[in-house]
């Protein structure tokens, strides 16, 4: 939904949700453009409609990218463009919560600059990226790729890197990772905000090192370290 202020990042587990997946011309989101999105919209923790399509970047492609995803600059020349696409999606997504992988630091940059470049506000659905979540709860595993954690969950990989398949090992991967937030590691627990259940992190304060919530400033829960 279309908002004049961004949404929150949350670090729970909902039942109900849109999971999305972006793939782009490249790495940069102050210079890449979207060439395809995807989303599955879950409901009490079951895919109930999904939503993908290429768009055409009005640049090219770059070979790091197509290496990647597949996706030439051919397959989408005659795609729609994203100013359409993107408000599609967004009514596609309504209020729901945005589930992604890595999107804190790239998915929600692309969009958030997009919506604001064509409609003059920026996307206001909260959202949850699951990668802190699973180097969180899953602090065993080395790494933490969205392909990783569909390994450690033995979840079909086939198609990685495409919007719509890396939207289905995402819910999936979303659902147990969901799993591990309802009973988390001894290790892990100490790490979990008393008032929220939002994920504790180390910050740097005037008086010394502390455990902040990263539900803040919706919770202001602090412990010593």
């Amino acid at each position: 939904m279309l908002s004049n202020q961004m949404g929150r990042k949350l670090n729970v587990y909902v039942p109900d949700y849109v999971v999305f997946d972006l793939e782009t011309t490249g790495v940069s989101y102050k210079k890449d453009r979207v060439v395809e999105i995807s989303g599955l919209k879950v409901i009490n923790g079951k895919v109930v409609k999904e939503f993908s399509t290429l768009v055409n970047p009005q640049m090219h492609i770059s070979d790091g990218a197509t290496a990647v995803n597949g996706i030439t600059d051919d397959m989408v020349a005659d795609a729609p463009l994203f100013d359409t696409v993107l408000k599609e999606f967004l009514d596609f997504a309504e209020d729901y919560i945005l589930v992604g992988h890595n999107i804190h630091n790239f998915d929600m940059r692309f969009i958030c600059r997009d919506a604001m470049d064509y409609y003059g506000e920026t996307v206001g659905n909260d959202y949850i990226d699951t990668l802190p979540i699973a180097r969180m709860y899953l602090p065993q595993l080395d790494h933490h790729t969205l392909e990783d954690l569909a390994y450690y969950y033995d979840i079909d990989t086939e198609g990685a890197h495409r919007a719509l398949n890396d939207c289905v090992m995402n819910q999936k991967v979303f659902e147990n990772l969901g799993k591990e937030m309802e009973n988390p590691s001894v290790n892990v627990k100490g790490k979990i905000c008393p008032k929220c259940g939002s994920l504790l992190v180390p910050r740097n304060g005037k008086f010394g090192p502390f455990y902040g919530c990263t539900g803040y400033p919706m919770c202001k829960y602090t412990k010593n370290i």
